[in-house]
């Protein structure tokens, strides 16, 4: 029997989703030592008991791993749970991942029965485009997609980190349902010309490291290190130097969340969810614990007040360092 966790509706196109989805990249890299397969296959069985029915992957995740995690632990439960996972980069069939953006429609269809094959269904609920691709227009990116739907092989189209203009684009030729792009209390451009643009068309906003991976949750501190595997360590945001002066947003959502009686990562999920009633966040966990917590920041309700306290402090810290190394931040579409 599933916990009860609020719905919502992404896009005009009726995609309804638990409030907050799950995030599932780091059961595959990033964060350090990789816990043991079942015991995540357990983990996202569990995530559905406790009303969850988003669930994020991507077939860069490991490569490849990560879709056929959570394809396993999502099998016996398919038919509640909406599975969202993404296209874009170039991998051989080894997968040995070049770093390279890939989005011919060629490779987008190779791409997508490869996804079906390793997640072990027959529908992918939402396909994104994982980053625009300077060198293929997005309007054959959008047509591929939609040929995909057409067949049955794609329910929903999706972009992540796509700017307005390539929103626009994409959407003229298929209706898109969602974008994935970062959005929290410690990132908050997308609202300056992205919220608009979803609003005017009627496009769900699917903010993933919704916590600053991790850095909401108050378990960063200023004397945090972080070890082989952690993405972090590579992260600008994260140097001893940044985190001096970024940990003050930290302290300053702590004290609204202590006023509330909740965590500090409750009150920044709380935040982004009383934005928009189409905003979905997919905070990332691979415990349990820290699952429940986070869906604790669905249901906490933030006044007025606190709302406009919360926007301040996060205005009255200029946050240093960007949010990826160089190369990276080279993919992310303006």
């Amino acid at each position: 029997m599933s916990a009860s966790v609020p719905t919502r509706t992404l896009g005009a196109q009726g995609l309804e989703v638990s409030a907050l989805g799950l995030g599932c990249m780091g059961m595959s890299q990033s964060f350090g030592a990789l816990p043991q397969r079942e015991d995540m296959i357990t983990f996202l069985r569990d995530a559905v008991d406790h009303g969850v029915t988003f669930f994020d992957t991507a077939e860069v995740y490991g490569p490849f791993h990560n879709e056929e995690l959570v394809g396993a632990g999502l099998a016996p439960v398919r038919d509640q749970v909406v599975i969202a996972t993404k296209f874009g980069f170039d991998i051989d069939a080894g997968g040995v991942q070049t770093g390279a953006l890939d989005s011919r429609p060629e490779h987008i269809r190779d791409a997508v029965d490869g996804s079906l094959g390793r997640l072990g269904i027959e529908t992918i609920d939402l396909l994104y485009q994982h980053r625009v691709d300077p060198n293929v227009p997005i309007e054959d990116v959008a047509g591929a997609v939609k040929e995909l739907i057409d067949a049955g092989k794609v329910r929903h189209f999706g972009l992540s980190e796509a700017g307005a203009a390539t929103i626009r684009r994409a959407h003229a030729v298929q209706p898109v349902t969602a974008l994935q792009s970062e959005y929290s209390l410690f990132w908050r451009e997308p609202e300056q010309e992205v919220l608009p643009v979803l609003a005017e068309l009627g496009i769900g906003f699917v903010p993933f490291s919704p916590l600053g991976r991790g850095f909401l949750t108050g378990a960063v501190t200023r004397e945090s290190t972080f070890g082989e595997g952690d993405i972090r360590a590579t992260l600008p945001r994260f140097t001893a130097e940044a985190l001096d002066v970024n940990l003050e947003l930290v302290d300053r959502v702590t004290a609204v969340a202590e006023r509330h009686g909740a965590t500090t990562g409750q009150v920044a999920l709380a935040w982004l969810l009383a934005q928009q009633p189409w905003i979905v966040p997919i905070p990332g966990t691979r415990r349990l614990e820290r699952l429940e917590e986070n869906l604790g920041g669905a249901s906490l309700t933030l006044t007025g007040d606190d709302l406009a306290e919360l926007a301040a402090a996060s205005d009255a810290v200029a946050v240093v360092g960007d949010r990826y190394p160089e190369a990276m931040q080279q993919m992310i579409d303006r």
